[in-house]
């Protein structure tokens, strides 16, 4: 599924929605790579938006720690431990997507690894000419680094040169801080 596809899914969903991993770092690159899935954030708090948007097209089903079960009459409160949603056309069909819920501050952005740090969603994210709203590329490493797989380290070769001095500097103080003997901070000079 592409960022498009995406979109044209969510078309009934009105409150904000953003691309992240990989497929955000080839929109910022324009330097597509081949991808398994694509990851759509929202907030978490738009959920029951995203449940009005989707009813009788698709399945929302809660993941979680604890596991997977729909989100409908039986089970209609979303739980604590649950992080992200996935999408269904029924319980047979294959996944078509899954969604990340994102924590917020009165509408703002919130990190989800450290809560302290809060934002203006359009300081985080920027929207490409077709509409579409993508995490900026130093957030997405950021959260990329933790895994540090080897997709991860082509995405960071890929997006580095393209960074601005601001996103640089975000990108680097925040791998000194939380990750200091990280392989990646030699690349990041």
């Amino acid at each position: 599924m592409t960022p498009t596809a995406v979109a044209s899914m969510l078309s009934e969903f009105t409150a904000p929605w953003w691309v992240c991993g990989g497929w955000a770092i080839d929109a910022f690159t324009d330097s597509p790579r081949v991808h398994s899935d694509i990851d759509v954030a929202m907030f978490r708090t738009d959920l029951p938006a995203l449940r009005k948007a989707l009813d009788g097209y698709l399945h929302i089903w809660s993941a979680g720690p604890d596991g997977i079960r729909p989100l409908d009459e039986r089970f209609p409160e979303m739980p604590d431990s649950a992080e992200q949603v996935w999408l269904r056309r029924d319980a047979m069909s294959p996944w078509l997507l899954d969604v990340l819920l994102t924590p917020d501050r009165d509408g703002a952005w919130v990190n989800k690894r450290d809560d302290s740090w809060v934002a203006p969603l359009d300081q985080v994210t920027w929207v490409d000419a077709a509409g579409i709203r993508y995490l900026n590329p130093e957030l997405v490493l950021i959260f990329k680094v933790k895994h540090a797989r080897p997709k991860d380290r082509t995405d960071l070769e890929r997006a580095w040169p393209k960074l601005n001095d601001a996103q640089r500097t975000t990108l680097r103080t925040y791998v000194d801080r939380h990750h200091p003997t990280h392989g990646w901070l030699p690349l990041m000079t």
